[in-house]
């Protein structure tokens, strides 16, 4: 696995993280949403949230 070091590429990495968040947001018909739906949602913001953890303690360190 190759570690995202470089700011623009960090940005550019949890932008398109987002951006697919979104779009899954966006597909979403509430009157059809399942609890699993909404698990899978916790988990990419989890996931992201994480990820920009990662990112910010490389550059604490560097």
């Amino acid at each position: 696995m190759n570690l995202i070091t470089d700011k623009e590429q960090q940005v550019m990495y949890l932008k398109e993280r987002l951006e697919i968040f979104l779009e899954v947001l966006d597909a979403i018909d509430p009157e059809t949403t399942e609890l699993e739906d909404i698990d899978n949602l916790i988990k990419m913001m989890d996931d992201l949230e994480q990820k920009l953890e990662q990112f910010q303690s490389r550059e604490e360190i560097e």
